[in-house]
């Protein structure tokens, strides 16, 4: 099948059971050929041998790996294969929600999401032929540090530290079981909550005297962002009361999508050099908060409890659009909605326009459809669409380099306040339709990675100038289980996190990684592990550190707590003994 003229073409698929890993894998029929015949072997040891392996090159993970199901109208951004796997089984307790983390991590039984995947008995049986393959061992691999994510009401609303007896007792575990140190939301929302620039940190002076006493480490998510509101959140926590009252009066603070719809999750980008916030920009009002914060705590700074500091840029606190909000009715995996619309972000536009001199292209596409509508279904983002034109390249030009420009200027104001602290910054993890041409849900939320371009080489270049890490989620989910529920959205888990890491190690930044969804099996902390600890890279490059999300009750479970023991020794390059 020739792709190269964008022709779709519908094939009709049948099974194949791959001889190398056993697993069920549809085949396309490819135009002009008779299909594959299905092997069928006589014993469940039958296996072919496995490719010999080639040097891994950027955007192509190393060859022996488990090939990914292309979509039919094929990409340019080569053909990704991800890292050979002996764990590749299948967690489906959890159906998985993008974008998830800290502040959304759950599905409940009630999520319409739950009733589109079923396990069948042939599921099961095809699962119970699988043979397990030896289980790689990592003693002597490089230490990877890991923390793990405190829960979100660690500190209540009033700045009061919440059942620190409790705390202590499992932090006291967790240091035991070898874990370095925990990570904790500072919430904008909590701390400067009533009035302009008066602070109170007493309930996170006692956390972090805690975690020091407990003789942890100390990452602190400077959270700008509100939580609550999305799937998974026990807590709310909105953004300062004082913000409200700007917002209810000037709603342009806050970003805003083509039906006029405010989002109140955090500051439009708009307004980082607008003087809206009673005589201040956003970007003001962030170093104070950041210096506030770094004054308050110098000790724990001096010390080295306090050992990174990751700046939340976006809602999440991710370095992202919000384009896919719960709230406005979003529901995967729908491919969002550009957050344009506010009267600064679309001043900002019109110069840009006005700059390249066509002052007709100074508005948003029309016909991007909506939340939850699929590329096919817009004329904008569906293969050949308009996203692929002079406009469209204009518009997703702009788009993304807004987003890139806010890092960059609280990034600068974040090295001021944090001279000479270890920084970070979250990207998140888009993976639904990434298997399509336009990536549209990446496009949305400002990450402008289509086929022919790279959208991540850039923001890790920005993170570069900056010093500041890149901390990606995702790394635990299984590419196939994803096509198994929900195939029509062509996601790609294993092939975005594969670009992100070599986005980012291809300009020397250091790679962290934490989790989208709960996980307590051994299956999803070995692909963790393969993911930390890529298998014969030739520059031994590995994560820099790992956060588990999140302690929990369920977590401290003794049988949870000896399979996260066993966890982290591997990620500290300990010996463990192996399940053959």
């Amino acid at each position: 099948m020739d792709l190269r003229f964008g022709k779709t073409v519908t094939f009709p698929c049948q099974l194949q059971l791959d001889s190398h890993l056993c697993l069920a894998i549809p085949l396309p029929r490819v135009a002009g050929r008779p299909a594959a015949a299905v092997p069928t072997p006589a014993t469940p040891t039958a296996t072919a041998a496995p490719p010999s392996p080639t040097p891994p090159f950027r955007g192509i993970a190393p060859a022996g790996a488990l090939r990914t199901l292309d979509h039919p109208s094929g990409r340019l951004k080569g053909v990704f294969t991800p890292p050979i796997s002996a764990y590749d089984g299948h967690c489906r307790s959890v159906v998985p929600v993008a974008g998830a983390s800290r502040a959304g991590e759950k599905v409940a039984d009630s999520s319409p999401l739950i009733g589109s995947s079923t396990d069948s008995g042939n599921d099961k049986q095809l699962m119970d032929l699988i043979p397990r393959l030896p289980e790689r061992d990592f003693a002597g691999s490089p230490y990877v540090p890991v923390y793990v994510m405190l829960p979100l009401g660690v500190v209540n609303t009033y700045c009061e530290l919440v059942d620190p007896d409790s705390l202590m007792e499992q932090l006291k575990k967790l240091k035991s079981i070898g874990v370095d140190g925990v990570m904790v939301d500072c919430w904008w929302g909590i701390v400067e909550a009533h009035t302009p620039q008066q602070y109170n940190w007493k309930g996170y002076m006692h956390l972090f005297q805690v975690v020091r006493d407990a003789k942890l480490k100390l990452q602190v998510v400077i959270s700008f962002h509100e939580c609550g509101g999305k799937v998974g959140d026990d807590v709310c926590i909105p953004l300062p009361q004082w913000v409200a009252e700007i917002g209810r009066s000037n709603p342009n603070i806050y970003f805003t999508d083509s039906e006029g719809r405010c989002n109140p999750e955090c500051l439009s980008w708009g307004v980082d050099k607008e003087r809206v916030l009673l005589g201040r920009t956003a970007l003001e009002v962030y170093f104070d908060f950041m210096r506030s914060f770094r004054v308050e705590f110098d000790e724990f700074f001096e010390d080295g409890t306090i050992c990174e500091i990751e700046i939340g840029l976006g809602p999440y606190g991710e370095l992202r659009y919000p384009s896919y909000p719960v709230r406005h009715g979003w529901r995967y995996p729908g491919i969002g909605e550009f957050q344009c619309y506010d009267s600064f972000l679309q001043k900002s536009l019109k110069k840009a326009a006005d700059a390249r001199g066509h002052s007709v292209w100074a508005r948003g596409p029309h016909n991007a459809g909506s939340y939850n509508s699929q590329p096919r279904e817009t004329g904008f983002l569906c293969d050949g669409g308009e996203y692929n034109s002079q406009y469209g390249r204009f518009f997703l030009g702009w788009y993304s380099q807004v987003l890139v420009e806010h890092g960059d200027s609280v990034l600068f104001l974040a090295k001021l306040a944090f001279d000479g602290s270890s920084i970070a910054v979250k990207i998140s993890g888009i993976y639904w339709w990434y298997k399509t041409a336009s990536h549209a849900a990446e496009l949305t939320a400002g990450f402008y990675n289509p086929c022919n371009r790279d959208g991540y080489a850039p923001i890790a270049s920005m993170l570069k100038k900056h010093g500041a890490a890149l901390n990606f989620t995702c790394t635990e989910l299984h590419t196939l289980d994803h096509y198994e529920d929900f195939p029509e959205a062509m996601a790609d888990p294993e092939g975005l996190v594969w670009q992100v890491l070599n986005a980012a190690w291809d300009v020397g930044i250091p790679v962290a990684s934490e989790n989208a969804l709960p996980c307590y099996d051994r299956d999803s902390y070995n692909k963790i592990l393969e993911s930390a600890k890529p298998l014969n890279d030739p520059d031994g490059r590995h994560l820099s550190s790992f956060t588990y999300l999140r302690l929990s009750p369920v977590l401290m479970q003794n049988h949870n707590l000896l399979e996260f023991e066993r966890f982290v020794k591997q990620m500290h390059g300990e010996s463990v003994p192996m399940c053959r």
